[in-house]
């Protein structure tokens, strides 16, 4: 769900935050924070492709925007970022996704998954209507599930040069339960950097086999 998103970098990285417990002692949350500032780093040497997340809070509301570049053509970022079928196969926290109804280009969108992070852990499973507006943008909007009083994303995909493709996500989350206000942000912004960076590892897959065919 942005995955997610996805709507790709989906609303469960939110719901992921949400499910920590208040109980933590401070040097749990020491250790959390540690643990995220070595993933951090880790992500940002780890990424060839530039992922750029913000994530800020606006009452009940989360806001993230994502800026991403791939080497890959629109058609390629395009037939990725709308595999919903196959989702399960190339991001992680994914299990099942599968496209329940199709009326022209619109779709209810079913999806399962697991995320854990550090002494997080969160099962979820939502349903969104997907409207498609091809091969340029993407929005998606929260229709039933758990964890969540509402979700809304658009995703952009707009060519920036030959064989460059920009990506351009703006969502919003209003989630159901507590979530950390120190490090809450900090693991939303990690999460979604994770699951573009498999998104955008996926085009370039689909990509050198697309060259390899010409």
């Amino acid at each position: 769900m942005t995955g997610p998103a996805l709507g790709i970098a989906g609303p469960h990285v939110i719901a992921v935050i949400a499910g920590a417990p208040r109980s933590l002692s401070p040097r749990s949350w020491r250790c959390a924070t540690l643990c995220l500032i070595a993933a951090w780093a880790f992500s940002m040497n780890a990424d060839a492709q530039p992922i750029d997340v913000s994530v800020r809070r606006e009452g009940e509301r989360v806001i993230v925007d994502v800026s991403a570049r791939v080497a890959a053509d629109s058609e390629q970022a395009w037939s990725t970022l709308t595999d919903f079928d196959h989702m399960a196969e190339f991001l992680s926290d994914i299990k099942s996704s599968t496209v329940i109804a199709r009326e022209g280009a619109r779709l209810k969108v079913r999806q399962t998954g697991e995320s854990r992070r550090g002494f997080l852990h969160f099962s979820f499973e939502a349903i969104r209507d997907v409207e498609l507006l091809p091969e340029r943008e993407i929005r998606s909007r929260f229709l039933s599930g758990s964890g969540f009083k509402s979700f809304e994303f658009v995703t952009r995909i707009i060519p920036v040069g030959k064989g460059v493709t920009a990506i351009l996500q703006h969502g919003e989350y209003a989630p159901t339960a507590w979530v950390p206000p120190v490090i809450g942000a900090s693991l939303i912004e990690d999460e979604t950097r994770k699951q573009y960076g498999e998104l955008i590892a996926e085009m370039l897959r689909r990509q050198a086999g697309a060259s390899q065919k010409r």
